[in-house]
């Protein structure tokens, strides 16, 4: 069941271009107004708050060190790499390789941004020094793993003395949506609609307005909903589903990963993700919708879609051209 809707942030008639009012980009647009028309756009995207205040900052720093008046036709790759070279060795502040590839990676995506607006010829990012950090790959569960720890929730579920459904719940829920733990930790009774219960849906909502283009309906196997039931039935939880802390429930997997011989490292919120989305990826999900599933703006879906490749060459090998 991998269907689901990416929720508008905006409503039809509220949808605005914040720089439709403002003068077209060009090369002799100054630094500043184009940075301001930037940022506009990201929003606009649907990146997250995190991901344009990094990107603000980072550009920021540019802008002091070029000028913001500087117009942005006359950057060109041996500008940004004397500002990389400037940031690295002359700056007052130490500059760590995960900054710096990080600042790189803002000077692509907002010099490549304004050459695909057509307001420089080239871009000069494209030959900038790249200073490359090697991130470990995520922990997932694997096929033999993963069956195993179902198994473990599942003899929980239906033969231990006093049964119990929550670790079921849990677990083939992060395996099937891929939510966030604070995503998990908010979700309500009502937050499951029914409707079609051959085709339940789950929504993921947030409270707060700024995170209203998180928001997405996932699409859930309906067995799900006979576990939901036994564990509303047993437990009785009061508002949210999971009404316990974030804490309890990683005492939950980290037991289950005990008794299923898994290590506990693949056995957390962040690695169930993570094998959701490997699990959606490697079946041939289009990469759109995944990105869409799992909440991610595009800027943050080129980082996971490309460690979800390393992945899969890790585990099944490079595949033949």
């Amino acid at each position: 069941m991998d269907s689901f809707e990416q929720l508008s942030m905006f409503g039809e008639d509220e949808v605005k271009d914040e720089s439709a009012d403002k003068q077209p980009l060009s090369a002799q647009t100054g630094f500043g107004d184009a940075l301001e028309q930037y940022l506009a756009y990201l929003k606009l995207d649907g990146s997250s708050p995190h991901t344009i205040k990094a990107f603000k900052s980072d550009l920021n720093l540019l802008g002091r060190w070029a000028g913001f008046d500087t117009p942005i036709g006359e950057f060109s790759t041996q500008t940004l790499n004397r500002f990389l070279h400037w940031m690295l060795t002359e700056r007052d502040k130490p500059c760590s390789p995960k900054t710096y590839a990080r600042r790189v990676t803002t000077l692509k995506h907002f010099f490549g941004y304004l050459h695909a607006q057509e307001a420089i010829r080239r871009d000069p990012s494209a030959g900038v020094i790249q200073k490359s950090v090697t991130s470990p790959l995520p922990d997932i569960l694997l096929d033999a793993e993963r069956e195993r720890v179902l198994s473990v929730t599942q003899a929980l579920r239906r033969h231990a003395e006093k049964p119990d459904a929550r670790p079921h719940l849990l677990i083939t829920l992060l395996l099937d949506t891929g939510i966030k733990k604070s995503e998990t930790m908010a979700l309500t009774p009502e937050d499951i609609v029914r409707t079609n219960p051959n085709e339940p849906i789950l929504w993921v909502r947030y409270k707060n307005p700024k995170m209203r283009y998180k928001e997405r309906k996932i699409s859930i196997n309906p067995s799900w909903l006979v576990t939901l039931d036994e564990y509303l039935a047993q437990r009785k939880p009061e508002g949210v589903i999971f009404d316990c802390t974030a804490r309890n429930l990683e005492y939950v997997l980290r037991d289950i990963a005990r008794q299923a011989g898994v290590e506990q490292r693949k056995l957390s919120f962040e690695a169930l993700r993570w094998t959701c989305a490997y699990t959606d990826y490697v079946n041939g999900m289009d990469e759109e919708k995944l990105r869409q599933k799992l909440g991610l703006s595009r800027i943050s879906w080129r980082d996971t879609s490309a460690r979800l490749e390393q992945l899969r060459e890790q585990i099944e090998g490079p595949r033949a051209s």
